[in-house]
């Protein structure tokens, strides 16, 4: 089976931490994410997930996402007490978009991508930018998040919230208590993940690079996103049946949630959002394919003419 993602294994000698929760490659990884992107600050948190209901905890906003979006994120706002209404945005998925935007500030969610000098690019010095480490995302590890800014005092207020509602020490009794907090804060066997992936992170996209343009020319498409190849089907439920008895691993990114009885609204229709949650499916799309296995995949979805007879 040609899988959808890789993921990279280690064997972790948890000897080197002085602390499971809280050794210094937490600060690290956090210093040189921060660097990379452009940012002089940054705060990590145990998901993405976490770092978005921190990032929105009752600001009592009505926030607007698309509907092809993994549920986990429309979970966060409603949790962290907001509302929501759904627009028919696809052109997202793979890369960054904007989350809200308050009276002087933007959350970004760019969970399903990271650039280098991309806060510089996309926000200003009292945005918050947000990533995740969700172990199939482009820096992946055993899940995590982390938040960037420019803005020193948004940054310290959020570490506080994730880390029990304290301010830091490198020692829990000389930590003072805040206000009630969460435990919310990324710990050193992620840090370390990530921070490993991290340092492969640029050939990794060197290799995507080539391979999404190598599918782009073959299928005729233009896709820019280094997470995600998604294509359109015409039968979905004929296609992925047909993947399967040709060893191609799949993924459906994403089903669309105003469809779905828990978050239903009632005046939605949002017509691209409804096609896509049809017909779109994510094929392999990783730096371990070889020139072989992307023969294989474009000549197997080829064959069928996958825009017509599946």
């Amino acid at each position: 089976m040609i899988n959808l993602f890789n993921i990279n294994n280690y064997n972790i000698n948890t000897k080197i931490f002085n602390n499971l929760l809280h050794d210094k490659i937490v600060e690290e990884f956090e210093n040189k994410i921060a660097e990379y992107v452009g940012a002089k600050y940054a705060v990590s948190f145990s998901s993405a997930t976490n770092a978005i209901f921190l990032a929105l905890q009752n600001k009592k906003e009505t926030i607007t996402v698309p509907s092809i979006l993994p549920p986990v994120v429309l979970n966060a706002i409603i949790t962290s007490g907001n509302d929501y209404i759904f627009e028919d945005n696809i052109d997202w998925v793979g890369n960054s978009y904007i989350l809200h935007t308050f009276e002087n500030y933007k959350i970004v969610d760019s969970a399903q991508k990271i650039e280098k000098n991309q806060f510089v690019k996309e926000c200003n010095d009292n945005d918050l930018m947000i990533f995740s480490f969700y172990p199939t995302k482009p820096i992946g590890s055993c899940d995590g998040g982390m938040i960037v800014s420019n803005d020193i005092n948004k940054i310290e207020k959020l570490k506080e919230y994730a880390l029990n509602g304290m301010s830091y020490a490198n020692n829990n009794w000389e930590r003072k208590i805040k206000f009630p907090g969460y435990k919310m804060y990324m710990n050193s066997i992620q840090a370390y993940i990530a921070y490993e992936n991290f340092k492969k992170y640029d050939k990794k996209i060197t290799n995507l690079e080539k391979i999404k343009n190598f599918y782009n020319t073959k299928f005729n498409l233009k896709n820019n996103s280094n997470h995600l190849y998604r294509i359109n089907v015409k039968n979905r439920d004929k296609f992925i049946k047909y993947l399967n008895e040709n060893k191609i691993s799949y993924g459906i990114h994403y089903n669309p949630l105003h469809l779905n009885e828990i978050y239903k609204k009632n005046n939605n229709t949002l017509e691209k959002s409804v096609y896509d949650g049809n017909h779109t499916i994510s094929i392999p799309f990783h730096e371990k394919l070889t020139k072989s296995d992307l023969y294989y995949i474009t000549k197997k979805i080829l064959d069928v003419n996958f825009g017509e007879n599946l």
